[in-house]
């Protein structure tokens, strides 16, 4: 598989893990679920954690720096299918930037 797949489906994971394990403690402090939504959202940090390592990065930060655009951009999916308000073009526009910069970020070629 190219590396830009597996990169993006790295990402993906890591974000819908990360957006899930806050909404998790969003749901119990926030909107008084049960503290047993912690059980669930803790695994689910945990695996995003996980998964940002799997990162083709040679330095965390670079990883963390690409890996926040693709979080943006989930967390804007998340809102519109989870949340169930639609994103408005200013949104998108701030979604689509933050994607662009961070295939900048992991993709620009560089000197060694």
């Amino acid at each position: 598989m190219p590396i830009f797949a597996t990169t993006a489906m790295i990402y993906a994971g890591a974000a819908l893990a990360e957006i899930a394990g806050c909404f998790a403690f969003w749901a119990w402090l926030r909107q008084g679920q049960s503290p047993l939504w912690l059980v669930p959202g803790l695994a689910a940090l945990i695996t995003f954690a996980w998964l940002l390592t799997l990162a083709p990065a040679e330095h965390a930060g670079r990883a963390f720096a690409a890996y926040g655009g693709v979080y943006i951009a989930a967390s804007l999916l998340w809102m519109w299918l989870a949340e169930g308000r639609t994103p408005d073009r200013w949104d998108l526009t701030g979604g689509a930037l933050a994607l662009v910069a961070a295939a900048i970020i992991l993709f620009a070629p560089r000197a060694s």
